[in-house]
């Protein structure tokens, strides 16, 4: 089956990553809303979308929509996905899924209920660097596990220094929006959760409002693994990177926090360094495939709404422990 798309939201990420990533896979876009009638109108022309409407109701309401793409401000992923929910649609949220665990565990209940689909936009876990590096963890190359290193400190372009900035209502700052990435993707490689985190959050000039723009931290893994991680709207010259280092050897993967299927990954153990074979592909496109075969009941999501609650889970926790300044238990309601 073709699905059929309602983007709710007529945003950046969409136009520059979902439409082409849902086409490729074999979806087809079929309608966009935009509270903006003219803006609407204007992105559905560029974008090759038939139809533009004004309201999630009226869009949801659309019976030629399988499937809706939630990008609009944080704290309205909750209200639309539930709409969209109990209106038989199926789902792919942003994440952060909602700015609190009760939001997010009523999203995932409203989808149960109605026997759709909900999935977050958990982009790097598809990427081949770091399923490359899941693989040489579950095959035992670098032995056990002990610690982790994770730098997603990048510059926020222009155009997207809109609400993350100065909108605290929306769900802005740099730990809902990247630290998220960093709690989903190590749950993904490392394959266990995260206990307990600590951090210190810093506004380095382009936060307002009392946003953060900048964080680091640890994260305490099941395990007893420790996790380092620093994330950033503020540096403009920085590399991303991902490291696991264990008893037997060390994974040490750089420019991988990235929404291109761009980036290296080198083994370095007690035999030299060895880089592997990466099979690049689309990162959204995995995740759209991934959807689609959920959609007709052939497996399930790249990251499920419980994935999306554990890196809200973790992300709330963060901003406690840079409040407070001290460690705070990553608690999901599982």
């Amino acid at each position: 089956m073709t699905v059929r798309w309602g983007l709710i939201g007529a945003s950046t990420i969409a136009r520059e990553w979902v439409i082409d990533a849902i086409r490729a896979a074999g979806g087809d876009v079929v309608s966009v809303m935009s509270t903006n009638a003219e803006r609407g109108r204007a992105y559905a022309a560029e974008n090759g979308i038939p139809k533009a409407v004004t309201s999630v109701d009226e869009l949801l309401g659309d019976a030629s929509v399988d499937a809706v793409y939630i990008s609009t401000t944080n704290e309205l992923h909750a209200p639309q996905a539930i709409a969209a929910a109990k209106a038989g649609k199926h789902v792919l949220c942003e994440k952060p899924l909602a700015l609190s665990l009760e939001d997010a565990h009523a999203m995932a209940k409203a989808a149960t209920d109605a026997g759709v689909i909900l999935a977050t936009n958990h982009h790097l876990r598809n990427a081949a660097s770091h399923r490359a590096m899941y693989q040489a963890i579950a095959d035992g190359q670098i032995g056990k596990p002990l610690s982790a290193r994770v730098f997603h400190a990048v510059y926020l372009p222009p155009h997207l220094q809109g609400w993350r900035l100065d909108k605290p209502q929306a769900g802005g700052g740099v730990i809902l929006d990247i630290t998220v990435h960093d709690a989903d993707t190590l749950r993904f490689v490392l394959g266990e959760n995260p206990v307990e985190v600590i951090a210190f959050a810093q506004t380095g000039g382009m936060g307002k409002a009392g946003l953060e723009d900048a964080v680091m931290g640890v994260m305490r893994f099941e395990s007893g693994l420790i996790a380092q991680f620093h994330d950033g709207f503020t540096t403009k010259f920085a590399e991303t990177g991902f490291e696991v280092h264990g008893t037997e050897g060390s994974l040490i993967a750089r420019n991988v926090m990235t929404q291109k299927p761009v980036g290296t990954v080198v083994l370095r153990d007690a035999s030299g360094e060895h880089e592997l074979p990466l099979d690049q592909h689309n990162l959204y496109e995995t995740a759209l495939k991934a959807f689609h075969a959920a959609v007709v009941g052939e497996g399930k999501p790249s990251a499920t709404a419980e994935d999306g609650i554990w890196s809200l889970a973790t992300g709330l926790a963060v901003v406690e422990a840079a409040k407070a300044g001290h460690a705070v238990k990553v608690e999901t309601g599982f």
